[in-house]
């Protein structure tokens, strides 16, 4: 047979195209001939967006949720109601509260500006106003200090394993050391002359707080015949202020003074070298006794 020849009937000289179309001999629609339905969707309308005042109600819901998490485990805003902090925070002042840290376990440190519940006892005669509608909405997405609740905001001063003093005259002391408090207490006042104390051993798990403005501020100083002694409990803590954020022209971070970062005023800092140093004797008394025993026992 004839190279090229084919068995059967022969071939018409213009032969199709090459069949392409899926196995099965399923049928292929025709590219974009007079197409018009809008994206090759099979025929269906293009899908029209929704208005944005349907939108607008999930949009608002969507802020509303955020805004209440941010409350709840971010940051929350404060009012500041009196002058017990001044010159630091001024009355009307709004502070921004960290509310994240203590849910790792943070505790409060020294020198830092908290806000607290009412331990029990010391708002006992402060009224609260009554908010309108508005104002408990806002309160309660945290857009707006809540004026229901008993809080206060003071400065740590010594914290669970302290212990703190303040005689006539004198300076705040902590563990021994002297706090330098001319950077952030109010102007013309004295340490404690007002309200001497101490000195006082903080419990575990609570803390020392005293107003900037110390002649202004009933704090843990005037309430030493409660339990703890004045001192409050760390469970009562919202938070630590980290900034005035209101009015704007106050604009400022509360940072740590200075006086609170300097060395042997952690309790168990100044108790180090006194059980180094009984470390490091123990082995030479022991070593002395084994030679003493060893010689009676020869003699």
């Amino acid at each position: 047979m004839a190279v090229g020849a084919r068995s059967g009937h022969d071939e018409p000289e213009d032969r199709p195209e090459r069949d392409e179309s899926p196995a099965g001999g399923a049928a292929v629609p025709p590219e974009d001939e007079g197409d018009t339905s809008g994206g090759g969707d099979g025929g269906r309308p293009p899908r029209r967006q929704r208005s944005f005042w349907v939108e607008l109600p999930l949009l608002v819901g969507i802020a509303l949720v955020l805004a209440l998490l941010i409350k709840t485990f971010l940051v929350q805003a404060f009012s500041i109601p009196s002058d017990s902090m001044q010159n630091t925070l001024q009355r009307g002042d709004r502070v921004l509260v960290d509310k994240l840290t203590p849910w790792f376990g943070s505790e409060p440190e020294r020198g830092e500006v908290v806000v607290f519940h009412d331990p029990g006892g010391w708002l006992e005669d402060t009224v609260t106003p009554e908010p309108n509608a508005v104002q408990k909405f806002l309160s309660f997405i945290g857009l707006m200090p809540s004026s229901e609740e008993k809080d206060l905001i003071k400065r740590v001063i010594a914290v669970g394993g302290d212990t703190v003093e303040c005689k006539e005259n004198g300076p705040v002391t902590v563990n021994g050391k002297s706090l330098d408090e001319k950077s952030f207490i109010f102007p013309g006042n004295t340490p404690c002359n007002d309200k001497p104390f101490g000195p006082i051993k903080v419990p575990d798990g609570r803390i020392f707080v005293m107003g900037d403005h110390r002649q202004n501020s009933l704090d843990s100083r005037y309430h030493q015949e409660l339990p703890g002694q004045g001192t409050v409990s760390t469970d009562e803590v919202v938070g630590r202020a980290v900034v005035v954020a209101w009015p704007l022209g106050r604009w400022a971070t509360l940072p740590v003074p200075d006086t609170f970062d300097q060395p042997g005023l952690n309790a168990a800092a100044a108790m180090a070298p006194a059980a180094l140093g009984v470390a490091g004797a123990l082995p030479l008394v022991l070593w002395r006794r084994r030679r003493l025993t060893a010689g009676r026992t020869a003699g």
